[in-house]
């Protein structure tokens, strides 16, 4: 028996099936982390969106509050407001998909909002000094969160000098707030 034939039919068998081993769990880890990008995507965007229809009904409240003699209607309105837009369980399914920077991001966004909710509460009108206070940190923090998501998925930071802006809050382009 030919020993050298043996060996090289040995060999060129475990280089084959090594070569289809690794080149089969490479293609389960790309198809895994494409599966949590994917997902990270979709919870990324239904947070903001979840975000986005909360202030856009606190800004309706601000502008034009309920016409109820009962003090705490605005308030249980202003709570509602982000009951119905399901920012809650769309703030815990970040916390389960996000990286810590997007999560964190997400939670400081929240926790403006949060802030946006009391404000608008205590009856501060859309035009008021009390609204913006509160209105211009929300709405950076909403442009910090788009950040960190794009630096994550894309690699590409947003800065706001990519708009023209000095600053992400908008102070520098409010009518009201502007120095």
């Amino acid at each position: 028996m030919d020993w050298g034939t043996l060996v090289a039919t040995v060999s060129g068998a475990v280089i084959a099936i090594s070569g289809t081993v690794m080149a089969d769990a490479l293609r389960n880890r790309h198809d895994k982390d494409r599966t949590v990008e994917a997902r990270r995507r979709t919870v990324y965007n239904e947070f903001i969106a979840a975000a986005g229809t909360c202030h856009a009904r606190l800004r309706t409240l601000a502008q034009s509050p309920p016409d109820e003699p009962d003090p705490r209607a605005l308030d249980t309105a202003t709570r509602a407001a982000l009951d119905e837009a399901e920012i809650y369980d769309a703030r815990e399914r970040l916390f389960i998909e996000a990286s810590t920077t997007v999560a964190g991001a997400g939670q400081a966004m929240f926790e403006r909002l949060r802030a946006l909710r009391q404000t608008v509460a205590t009856g501060a009108a859309h035009d008021s000094r009390a609204f913006h206070d509160a209105y211009h940190p929300y709405i950076g923090a909403v442009w910090h969160y788009r950040a960190a998501v794009r630096e994550e998925l894309d690699g590409r930071a947003l800065v706001p000098a990519d708009f023209g802006w000095s600053d992400w809050d908008g102070t520098d382009r409010c009518t009201l707030c502007a120095p």
